[in-house]
């Protein structure tokens, strides 16, 4: 399993985890981030953070420390 951060850009991949506890897990959650779901990594900023990713048909900025916490197959 690879994380979120992982994923190259222009690819998908599909969440298997979320790791992380408490309000970081369930921020990522309340953004339809979930078990389960698609993800598409559009691009990523040129420094690296954050990565701007599609999930359930919208654009979503995710930071790359948020991205470690997502495993994704």
């Amino acid at each position: 399993m690879r994380t979120l951060r992982e994923i190259p850009c222009g690819t998908g991949a599909r969440v298997v985890k979320l790791t992380g506890e408490g309000a970081v897990k369930r921020r990522i959650m309340d953004m339809g981030i979930t078990k389960g779901v698609e993800i598409h990594v559009r691009k990523v900023a040129p420094l690296g953070d954050p990565m701007e990713v599609t999930v359930r048909g919208y654009e979503l900025s995710v930071r790359k420390a948020d991205a470690e916490m997502i495993l994704v197959e």
